[in-house]
């Protein structure tokens, strides 16, 4: 069985971070790991509450995930403090860790900001030139690259910045757009253009989580990063598109899908 470790936040309603990332890799027939950064107090309304995991007992968890059951990908999602991105990165080096994939997440779908401007900065110093796929949105992908994002031709501009500058292959969520909701990778000096319709469905909480910790799966079970992109869009997709409907506000996907015949 393949491996995967996800680094990022708890959401105590579990709809994203670790569970949702859990939930998603269980999905894809691999074994999940995790190392948590924080705590948050959080539903589908929106974050009342973050509590960090200290430095020390990151470093901890990652010891503990490296020296025995060791990751065949490794998922990064929600990096809260000053300094967590740094000390994951040095854990990563040390191990020496494979199939990297850092979703650069900013801010809550509700408008919480999820990382401090230093965390952010160590984040794009020493996270993502390890890495070897990013997916940020639009917001994100505009502040990676310092451009403004409003087509298909900003978003190759943008990934093609991003890439060229911390080394990364890069795949840009078009979910933003408004004239469109495709998808764009830049991997190895090509782009790759993944169509979107958009599904009429509100709730679309822990998207991003979802989607990175299926291609970090995809990944682990050995599909090159075009394959693994495509394979985990069709899992997002099939799991916004069965409509489940919890909560108050935006509502979870629906990560295990393919067990509604044992329902």
């Amino acid at each position: 069985m393949k491996t995967v470790l996800t680094i990022a936040g708890s959401d105590c309603s579990g709809g994203a971070g670790i569970q949702a990332d859990i939930k998603t890799i269980t999905m894809h027939y691999c074994y999940a790991m995790s190392a948590i950064t924080a705590l948050t107090a959080q539903n589908t309304t929106g974050v009342y509450g973050i509590e960090q995991t200290s430095d020390e007992f990151i470093a901890n968890q990652l010891d503990c995930v490296f020296t025995d059951i060791f990751p065949d990908a490794v998922k990064i999602g929600m990096v809260y403090g000053n300094n967590s991105a740094k000390v994951i990165a040095d854990k990563l080096n040390f191990y020496k860790a494979k199939n990297i994939v850092t979703d650069p997440v900013m801010v809550s779908t509700s408008g919480s900001r999820l990382i401090s401007e230093q965390g952010l900065e160590n984040l794009k110093k020493y996270l993502l030139p390890i890495s070897a796929l990013a997916t940020p949105n639009v917001p994100e992908a505009e502040i990676l690259s310092g451009i403004n994002i409003k087509n298909l031709q900003d978003m190759q501009n943008a990934a093609k910045i991003i890439s060229d500058k911390y080394g990364c292959a890069v795949l840009c969520k078009g979910g933003h757009l408004e004239d469109c909701s495709d998808d764009l990778l830049y991997s190895d000096g090509e782009f790759y253009t993944y169509p979107s319709v958009r599904i009429d469905n509100p709730n679309t909480h822990g998207t991003g989580c979802t989607l990175s910790s299926a291609i970090a799966s995809n990944l682990a079970k050995g599909f090159e990063i075009p394959q693994a992109v495509e394979n985990a869009k069709a899992y997002v997709t099939k799991a916004i598109g069965v409509k489940l409907d919890l909560g108050k506000g935006r509502g979870p996907l629906m990560h295990n899908y393919i067990l509604q015949n044992f329902k």
